[in-house]
């Protein structure tokens, strides 16, 4: 038993990481796709007999090589041979038992073999099952009926069906598709709770399964067809779409399998991001100048009494960027309010998938928030994640934390606990000046009253929310933060330099 399960586990490795490896070393030495594809497969035969006739090897990834070697050493040496016999091969040529006879180890691995070995791979299970316990594990008709529970005629029938289809497989000429030499990457995005095995995202990261999900998506595939295109044996094909299904990755409409979420292709992606990028700078400009008078009118409700106007600047920045375009966007056709679908093992998700092209994106602009506590309450905490400081602060403030800076930045510092005071003060965002404790973030504070802003301003306004309108598009959700972020270190209105303080990007509503 613990042989057999050495096996299985031995052949998944081999499924799971050798076989596009095994591919590429037979192109490279036979120089042809159909070749290489015959040589794999028969590698891959070779393998599987071994394990399965209970060979443990003690070095596995050695023994693999030794076996791919020496089966193209053979058919570099038959290979007249073998082409020859190609042009007339047929199953009932092949010396193949009868129900009381025995199928040697040495006419399965025969190179006349190789074309039916490969058609094995292509069949479905129903009809693979059977050949392979009648053939290869010498049952007979009666054993296999009643290991299968159905009638002796029932197999009858399907093995009958089954010499048909391999006989017409092996006068095919079979071509793996682009993505079993080429496979490419989706990066996705996620909406809502995870399952509790993870799901979606220990699922997705699977190569395999991206280019699954790329291949059929508003595409339908038989398992057959899916199975050529990505160069992967149906055996292990159809086990994991079947288990796609169950986890709602995929649908299946008869005997066809369609991806179940929406995957943005290349070009449109290409075409949303040449428009982000043109409008960049017009947008970072028109911005700058709406804060810059902004403050020098009146400042209204922004406190940044405890930092310099260079360092405030990156928080404001980004909060003009977010308190404009945020409402735009979500009154666009391309937001909708989504109901989250319930998903296997307590999930609850919605998956977005992009296709890999490649977008230049700044290392800015990200938004952290603090945590609530455990009824639900929340602190308006905010914090811009930028290059330079978020690998030198903590990826949230507690509640706690986060309720402690609030007391400062309200003047309530005899209400503090020390214990989170010296952890604000470690991070940055408290400094201790003689006894008095001063916050070193921007402040928003909504009770004060604000002058009417000048006609100017509005203009501004109403000029940034035509701008950010050309924006939108179903194809890139949301513009990114960190395009505006670059453009005005660029310009020079934004700076950093060691005299930064560690916290910019920093706010907090009171």
């Amino acid at each position: 038993m613990m042989q057999q399960l050495n096996a299985n586990g031995l052949i998944d490795e081999f499924t799971n990481n050798y076989l596009e490896k095994l591919f590429y070393f037979c192109l490279k030495k036979t120089g042809n796709n159909e070749d290489a594809e015959d040589l794999v497969q028969d590698i891959a035969v070779n393998i599987i007999v071994s394990l399965n006739n209970g060979l443990i090897p003690i070095n596995f990834s050695a023994w693999v090589w030794k076996i791919a070697r020496n089966r193209y050493s053979k058919w570099a040496d038959a290979k007249h041979k073998h082409n020859a016999a190609v042009a007339c091969n047929d199953i009932d040529d092949y010396e193949l038992a009868d129900e009381n006879g025995e199928l040697s180890d040495k006419i399965i691995l025969d190179e006349r073999f190789s074309l039916l070995r490969r058609e094995l791979s292509f069949i479905k299970s129903d009809y693979r099952n059977i050949v392979v316990a009648y053939y290869f594990e010498n049952k007979s008709v009666r054993e296999i009926a009643s290991l299968q529970s159905l009638s002796v005629s029932a197999i009858q029938q399907r093995l009958h069906r089954a010499r048909t289809i391999l006989k017409e497989g092996m006068d095919m000429a079979r071509e793996f598709g682009r993505r079993s030499y080429n496979p490419e990457n989706i990066t996705f995005v996620k909406d809502g709770k995870n399952g509790d095995l993870g799901q979606p995202w220990s699922i997705v990261s699977r190569l395999l399964y991206k280019n699954i999900f790329l291949e059929t998506y508003e595409n339908p595939q038989t398992s057959e067809e899916l199975s050529l295109e990505l160069g992967i044996a149906l055996p292990y094909m159809e086990d994991d779409l079947e288990f796609l299904v169950r986890e709602q990755l995929l649908r299946k409409e008869g005997n066809k399998y369609q991806t179940d979420f929406k995957i943005i292709n290349k070009e449109d992606q290409l075409a949303a991001y040449e428009t982000h990028r043109k409008l960049q700078k017009p947008i970072t400009d028109k911005l700058c100048e709406l804060i810059d008078l902004y403050m020098k009118e009146d400042g209204g409700k922004v406190d940044i009494s405890y930092m310099n106007y260079d360092d405030a600047k990156w928080t404001l920045l980004g909060a003009a960027f977010d308190y404009i375009y945020i409402p735009i966007w979500k009154n666009s056709p391309f937001w909708v309010k989504k109901t989250l679908p319930k998903r296997p093992d307590n999930g609850a998700w919605i998956l977005t998938g992009y296709e890999s092209v490649d977008l230049y994106y700044p290392d800015y602009g990200g938004l952290h928030t603090a945590s609530a506590d455990e009824f639900g309450n929340e602190i308006a905490f905010g914090q811009y994640r930028l290059k330079y400081n978020q690998e030198k602060l903590p990826q949230f403030l507690s509640y706690n934390e986060a309720k402690n800076l609030l007391l400062i930045c309200q003047g309530k510092q005899s209400e503090c606990d020390a214990l989170y005071v010296d952890k604000l003060i470690e991070y940055g965002y408290v400094k201790k000046i003689n006894d008095t404790l001063k916050p070193k973030t921007v402040i928003f504070n909504n009770k004060v009253a604000d002058n009417e802003p000048s006609e100017k301003i509005f203009k501004l306004r109403d000029e940034l929310v035509e701008l950010f309108k050309q924006t939108l598009s179903p194809y890139i959700s949301f513009l990114d933060r960190g395009l505006i972020f670059e453009q005005a270190l660029n310009d020079g209105w934004l700076k950093y330099d060691d005299k930064s303080e560690i916290t910019i990007g920093s706010y907090i509503y009171i």
